[in-house]
């Protein structure tokens, strides 16, 4: 082989023989980074901010487990397991249901980017983070957008919604159930019958809510919902779930344009994920051990039952929201019906700072809450009960150590 592959360089001349030269008198420059010849160390915390959650044993058993191809027959049937538990937890018979590859904000792109045109007349209510953030993508896209601000805490009613939708005419509404930057819960009962009143497809994230709060997407006339794995799911984050009514589907299928983005394209992802009647056709290659995680993470749901799963986070979450009382400190949300069950906001005590409290909790006793998020910055202290980790033992653990927190952290009574 070393005769032929010399007579091969003779044959092709002086320029290949000296290619082979160059290629091979090149020195490295740079060295094998030390920090990588070390194992890597990662400290053992209670997460209790809004997210991510930690990983529940089985979930991490489950990632690892060894690779197989992302298109094997085996891989297909996990990814059809995927799509069956996404329609229970959304409760949705919807054909185009499929988990995203990417986080939950990979989700709220593809789902904007596949239904919104430009030109198209976008509504979105803006009372946190996240419905910056659609606003910010809508504009992106090209859709003509109009956004309903409200302060953190904040929420929309029926009435204003139906003036947004008279003024505007919008082909889409965002709203987000759980909005973990201030810890409103936004009702959802009737908004979908509404904008459907107005011919407008009806969108909600539900990244901080789902597992946590009942949603019924066919029965509340919800056409777009998304979420994430990283939450009450307490998978890995890196996967995302999404789910469209057939109208949301028609508006995708007849689009005169072709979306921005080919990665997230939702038509394509469909086929690959076996959710029309074509072959399926490679689109990109899927986080495969992320993905047993999302089957897991599903599946113990699944084994709780939603009802369940309900039911514990809003009596574990009332239960924190009374030892926090019982610390004096304040909730950031007044109305006990529209505090999320999920993540819980405290307004920062007066004379301290946020961050002193973030840090004691971590320092001494390896626990993280956080502060407040975009709008909600130095406003408010976060603190979330998602999927395993809802438990009253948590609750005692981190108010316990709120309340060494609140004793030795400095106070500026002035």
């Amino acid at each position: 082989m070393f005769r032929a592959l010399t007579w091969a360089i003779a044959a092709l001349g002086p320029q290949a023989a000296g290619g082979v030269r160059t290629m091979a008198s090149h020195q490295l420059l740079v060295s094998p980074p030390e920090v990588l010849l070390k194992p890597i160390s990662v400290p053992n915390r209670l997460l209790l901010g809004p997210g991510p959650s930690n990983v529940a044993p089985r979930i991490l058993a489950a990632g690892g487990l060894q690779m197989i191809g992302h298109m094997h027959k085996e891989m297909y049937q996990i990814m059809d397991e995927i799509k069956q538990g996404i329609q229970y937890l959304f409760q949705t018979r919807n054909r185009l249901t499929l988990a995203i590859s990417g986080s939950g904000h990979a989700a709220l792109e593809a789902a904007l980017m596949s239904v919104l045109e430009p030109g198209d007349s976008f509504l979105v209510g803006v009372n946190g983070l996240w419905g910056q953030r659609a606003a910010e993508i809508g504009e992106r896209v090209g859709a003509r957008t109009h956004p309903m601000i409200k302060d953190p805490g904040g929420y929309y009613t029926l009435k204003e919604v139906e003036e947004g939708l008279a003024k505007h005419r919008p082909v889409l509404l965002f709203l987000t159930q759980g909005e973990s930057t201030s810890g409103i819960l936004q009702p959802l009962e009737g908004y979908g019958e509404l904008c459907h009143r107005y011919q407008c497809l009806f969108l909600v994230d539900t990244v901080a809510s789902l597992g946590g709060i009942p949603i019924h997407m066919d029965q509340q006339g919800i056409d777009v919902l998304y979420s994430g794995a990283q939450k009450v799911l307490n998978a890995p984050p890196g996967t995302a779930l999404i789910s469209f009514s057939d109208k949301a589907r028609n508006k995708i299928y007849s689009r005169k344009t072709k979306p921005y983005s080919f990665y997230l394209d939702i038509k394509l992802l469909g086929n690959f994920w076996g959710c029309d009647d074509e072959p399926r056709m490679y689109h990109h290659t899927t986080p495969v051990l992320g993905l047993y995680s999302l089957r897991e993470s599903l599946a113990l749901v699944a084994e709780e039952g939603l009802e369940n799963c309900w039911r514990r986070h809003r009596e574990v979450t009332a239960y924190l929201q009374g030892r926090l009382q019982d610390l004096g400190l304040q909730l950031f949300v007044k109305d006990p019906a529209l505090r999320l069950p999920t993540v819980t906001t405290v307004a920062v005590p007066a004379g301290y700072d946020w961050r002193d409290i973030v840090n004691y909790l971590i320092d001494h006793f390896s626990i993280e809450i956080t502060g407040g998020l975009g709008p909600s910055i130095g406003k408010v202290l976060r603190i979330g009960l998602l999927g395993h980790n809802a438990t009253r033992e948590n609750v005692d653990r981190v108010t316990e150590a709120l309340k060494e927190a609140l004793q030795r952290c400095p106070q500026n009574k002035l």
